[in-house]
């Protein structure tokens, strides 16, 4: 398989409670109910682009253990080239503890297990992907040198390079912007990045300013409910989004950033590849889990407003 989209990230089993609300500190909550899911913002994203349309592989580490295992057969469930998702002999997988309230919204505590084990040598035990890709993505829940190799990489090897800064706690180093192509945070992540409240459409567009100026080629900052904002150093654009009703929002941003970049290694536009993952992500948030949620292409094109 010509791998059109290389995802190099994190692989979670999420274990994942419903409850009223997300409990206070020093509070015991009882929950609604409990389910293990695979996920991790790397696989999320893989399988949202393979859903979608794209041939996919992942690079990552898991461990030896039962859930590492269970991700892999995921992967393979859904199309995607997993050999280069290395089982790490002694570690255990990642895991991310998720609790969902009545709101649909979530609280997530992760961690890392076999992602840590992400090195660049890994990385580069897998190059012949990397070439093979029109697309790479990268996100943050795999140690940060790694990521700043593989944005290196990508953009040595002229591929088009998405950076998706999530979970971000502090500014990106200044030397990974000329490596990005599209950087494409949600409104708290952009918050983090520049320092600048991100709350509105305006507000949006001058923090995107302030990541264009830093050195990103282009800006894609999701804003839920309200939306994407688009921007380049030549132009910027809202684009709305798509009305439904939320049940769950974990994996929505892994289902945009999926579909936008499976979108984009089929020659879409950039006008074309945001609406395609806004609707994508759209369509998530009216199921739950990370994802079982996730649509197919098929229910993307056959969308109605």
């Amino acid at each position: 398989m010509q791998a059109k989209v290389v995802i190099v990230g994190s692989l979670n089993m999420d274990l994942v409670t419903r409850a009223p609300r997300l409990p206070r500190g020093g509070e015991t909550l009882a929950g609604h109910s409990f389910v293990t899911v695979p996920g991790g913002k790397g696989a999320n994203q893989a399988v949202a682009a393979a859903r979608l349309g794209a041939s996919v592989a992942m690079v990552g580490c898991v461990g030896d253990d039962a859930y590492g295992d269970q991700l892999r057969t995921a992967l393979l469930a859904e199309g995607i080239d997993y050999d280069a998702v290395t089982a790490i002999a002694g570690e255990s997988t990642g895991v991310a503890l998720i609790v969902v309230d009545d709101n649909s919204q979530n609280a997530i505590v992760i961690v890392a297990g076999g992602n840590g084990h992400v090195s660049c040598a890994v990385v580069d035990g897998f190059d012949a992907l990397l070439s093979q890709a029109e697309v790479i993505i990268c996100q943050l829940e795999i140690p940060l040198d790694t990521v700043g190799h593989v944005l290196k990489r990508g953009r040595e090897l002229g591929k088009i390079v998405i950076l998706n800064p999530a979970p971000a706690s502090a500014p990106l180093p200044a030397d990974w912007y000329p490596l990005i192509d599209y950087l494409i945070p949600n409104e708290s992540e952009a918050t983090l990045l520049t320092g600048l409240p991100v709350d509105s459409v305006a507000s949006a567009d001058v923090a995107a300013t302030a990541l264009l100026a830093a050195g990103a080629s282009k800006v894609i900052i999701t804003l839920g409910a309200q939306g994407s904002l688009f921007a380049s150093n030549a132009r910027s654009q809202h684009f709305a989004a798509p009305k439904v009703q939320a049940v769950d929002t974990t994996a929505a941003g892994d289902t945009f950033v999926g579909g936008f970049a499976a979108a984009l290694a089929e020659g879409k536009s950039e006008s074309e590849a945001i609406a395609f993952g806004q609707i994508a992500a759209a369509l998530s948030v009216t199921r739950a889990g990370a994802q079982p949620s996730i649509p197919t292409f098929n229910e993307v094109q056959g969308f109605k407003p």
